[in-house]
């Protein structure tokens, strides 16, 4: 039962997680907001929903654990899985922007992480603040850098604009509810199965949750790659990372302070993070600049394939 509560949790996160990106888009656009504006936060926000919800319910039940692992874990899962399957598919062009700005952030927030942590092994309140006001600084820089560019944003569906307020509540109704009950089943579940193998709450979350709330960021990755088309943005993989430390941890701590229960979360799973998004950089640079082919595809799966059989 446990498993198929792992499944049927998953299901409703990916079901949840959709209807609130949807509504929250229809939403901005009743409100007015710029459409780059909406592709740079409010889908990025509503995108990482389901960790959010995850992660608050494993603090909120208890096992902190979860709560850190399941966004270590995904870290690690966008960049050796989802990054390097779709590069597999198809090699990625990287923009300037990855070393200007996206990956220095991405890595400051993953050091700022690990410090809170290793200094008195608890994300505190006032630590999940910081980590917050860092975000909305990002952003900020992100949007004025945007606009001097011009640079449009693609991935938001103009269609959203043309729905009623009345379509928008029952889909927030249904992606809030799908939400809820989808993180209670999966953290549940997650928990009975890591009694039932004899394995760490932390272990169950850095590897099956992770790749569980990775699956639609990679589904969609490998359709568009498989059709041809620009398969993923670097840049919204590294902004998804930066949002899991900075928005899903940030707004949990703040509602319940996260300690650190299991010791290999600061002795392993956290430099394996840092570890991949280090090697990220070298990968973009050498020996091909500013390209991630095949052969950098195949590096990020078997390193990622090394991490799970090293982890279990």
């Amino acid at each position: 039962m446990s498993v198929f509560y792992v499944i049927i949790g998953l299901i409703l996160l990916v079901v949840g997680g959709e209807f609130l990106v949807r509504s929250s888009i229809g939403l901005s656009f009743k409100l007015s907001i710029s459409k780059m504006v909406i592709g740079m936060t409010v889908v990025s926000f509503a995108t990482s929903a389901p960790e959010l919800l995850v992660s608050l319910q494993a603090a909120l039940d208890g096992s902190p654990a979860i709560a850190l692992n399941n966004v270590i874990g995904s870290n690690i899962a966008n960049i050796g899985l989802v990054l390097g399957i779709t590069a597999i598919i198809g090699p990625i062009a990287v923009s300037k922007d990855f070393y200007k700005l996206n990956w220095p952030v991405m890595m400051l927030f993953s050091l700022v992480l690990y410090y809170f942590l290793w200094n008195d092994n608890v994300l505190t309140q006032i630590e999940g603040i910081i980590l917050l006001v860092g975000l909305a600084v990002f952003l900020f820089v992100l949007i004025r850098s945007a606009r001097k560019e011009d640079i449009s944003i693609e991935e938001v569906d103009d269609s959203l604009a043309e729905i009623g307020y009345g379509k928008i509540f029952i889909w927030l109704l249904i992606g809030g509810v799908a939400l809820y009950f989808g993180s209670e089943l999966l953290v549940n579940g997650a928990k009975d199965i890591a009694q039932n193998m004899g394995v760490s709450e932390g272990v169950i979350s850095i590897t099956m949750i992770a790749v569980g709330t990775s699956v639609p960021e990679l589904a969609a990755s490998v359709i568009a790659a498989m059709k041809g088309e620009k398969a993923i943005s670097l840049g919204n993989l590294i902004g998804s990372n930066i949002f899991n430390i900075a928005s899903v941890l940030g707004l949990t701590a703040i509602i319940k302070e996260i300690p650190v229960t299991e010791a290999q979360i600061l002795s392993r799973d956290i430099f394996w993070m840092l570890g991949f998004a280090a090697v990220l950089l070298l990968l973009v640079f050498l020996p091909k600049k500013f390209a991630l082919n095949r052969f950098k595809g195949v590096f990020l799966f078997l390193g990622y394939i090394l991490f799970i059989y090293l982890v279990l």
